[in-house]
């Protein structure tokens, strides 16, 4: 389980001590649920992060502990290291948008005839609640030729959940290359 202290002060010069320290800070909030500004070591943070089994992962912020999801992040312009997060606790039952990662295997047949995979859509925001929340969605590419694409449309929701982006919008495509 990640372990966090809270933030005594939001302001700047403190955020660029704990960033200077090694933290990154992060915004702990949810609807009913009281915000808490927090810092965590980066470090066990990106590996909490990329070990995580499911869409939302445990944390522990003082004396509580809460399920969080990754919300949105800020990066550093010119290290690109993560510097600030939004966490997102869920709350069971409660119906909510969430962004979930997709992920694409296989090889395209595109490939071979001088074409290039593009990847427009990394995350996909789906409406439902945390219980009925795929952890990601997992695509096969392997069946697109040059000018094929798969749509959002064609993307198959578990029950209780619902895309909230536009069904013609590509997620993923083969295109000429030039």
């Amino acid at each position: 389980m990640l372990e966090g202290i809270v933030r005594e002060s939001i302001g700047k010069t403190t955020a660029k001590k704990l960033r200077r320290d090694g933290y990154l800070t992060a915004n702990l909030y949810a609807n009913g649920v009281e915000n808490i500004q927090a810092a965590f070591k980066r470090g066990e943070f990106v590996r909490a992060v990329r070990s995580k089994e499911s869409l939302a992962f445990p944390v522990k912020v003082g004396d509580k502990e809460l399920n969080v999801v990754i919300q949105e992040y800020q990066l550093h312009p010119v290290h690109g290291e993560v510097v600030h997060v939004d966490l997102r606790v869920t709350v069971p039952g409660q119906v909510t948008d969430f962004l979930v990662p997709v992920l694409t295997h296989g090889t395209p047949i595109g490939l071979k005839n001088k074409g290039v995979l593009i990847i427009s859509k990394k995350r996909l925001k789906i409406r439902g609640t945390i219980e009925n929340m795929p952890a990601n969605f997992d695509l096969d590419v392997t069946a697109l030729n040059r000018d094929d694409s798969i749509l959002v449309r064609d993307i198959e929701v578990p029950e209780g959940c619902r895309i909230m982006d536009r069904p013609d919008v590509a997620i993923c495509g083969v295109i000429k290359a030039k």
